[in-house]
């Protein structure tokens, strides 16, 4: 059964708790139970093996993926799933979804740009629309955007003619027009040639400089110990091991998570 949502204590601080969390497609579990806590101001990589769980996570988090049971919250405010006549897990106050996702930052490893918008049209598109912002108001931010990620010079061009390191640091700036309380990244660099990784990572880099509360899913184990605050190793679906970046690089409990980072330090 999913969690009643009265009554529910939360830390000021939090951004995302999840508890509990199952997924299941068809007769595989994809998530056992796992839990999660964001404080405003941190950053937290999500590592493990392809299939461990992690970008299947992150989607059950703004519910992209509906989760089999457990409990979700996004700055204090509980998420309101039921189950259909099916059995399936549904949402029951879509509204509150959308009012959720728009807190939420999605970054995904493919870029997902409108083709047939410029730079500056994917930026102000959702501001408009879902935020309600005007034309001029929303344009403002999105110079500054596109600015802040070395994109200013390309808003009148389209997708079609930028790198994809470019084109995944428009789609940063198109998350952030959005003003979230948390940006989510779905291993933003896997898509990439090797020389346009250090761009985008630089991005985020500077992001958790400034504070920004981050989820991420991340191959990149350097920079996971660089700028997270705490680092969550997935395995078969369950939290492995959980701790500081020290004591996830340098020493590891568990025998999987040490035979998984030791097979990465094996290949750099």
């Amino acid at each position: 059964m999913l969690a009643a949502i009265e009554n529910v204590e939360t830390n000021v601080d939090e951004r995302v708790r999840v508890e509990n969390l199952h997924k299941r497609f068809g007769d595989l579990e994809v998530l056992k139970g796992v839990s999660l806590s964001a404080r405003e101001g941190e950053v937290i990589s999500l590592i493990g093996a392809s299939g461990s769980g992690k970008s299947t996570l992150l989607r059950c988090i703004n519910l992209l993926e509906m989760p089999t049971s457990g409990k979700i919250e996004v700055a204090g405010e509980e998420i309101r799933l039921g189950v259909d006549r099916k059995g399936r897990t549904i949402s029951k106050d879509p509204r509150q979804v959308e009012r959720i996702r728009s807190q939420l930052g999605m970054v995904f490893q493919s870029f997902n740009l409108w083709a047939h918008r410029t730079v500056l049209e994917n930026v102000i598109e959702s501001p408009i629309h879902v935020l309600r912002e005007s034309r001029a108001d929303a344009v403002a931010h999105a110079e500054q955007l596109l600015e802040r990620v070395g994109l200013a010079d390309k808003r009148d061009v389209y997708p079609a003619f930028l790198s994809g390191g470019q084109q995944q640091r428009v789609a940063i700036a198109r998350a952030l027009a959005m003003r979230p309380k948390v940006m989510l990244f779905d291993e933003p660099t896997s898509a990439l040639d090797p020389e346009r990784v250090g761009e985008v990572l630089k991005v985020i880099r500077d992001l958790a400089r400034e504070g920004r509360t981050m989820i991420l899913v991340t191959h990149e184990m350097d920079f996971a110990r660089d700028v997270s605050s705490k680092v969550m190793f997935l395995h078969q679906g369950r939290v492995e091991e959980s701790g500081s970046p020290q004591e996830i690089f340098s020493a590891p409990r568990s025998e999987r998570c040490r035979q998984f980072v030791m097979a990465h330090k094996e290949r750099h």
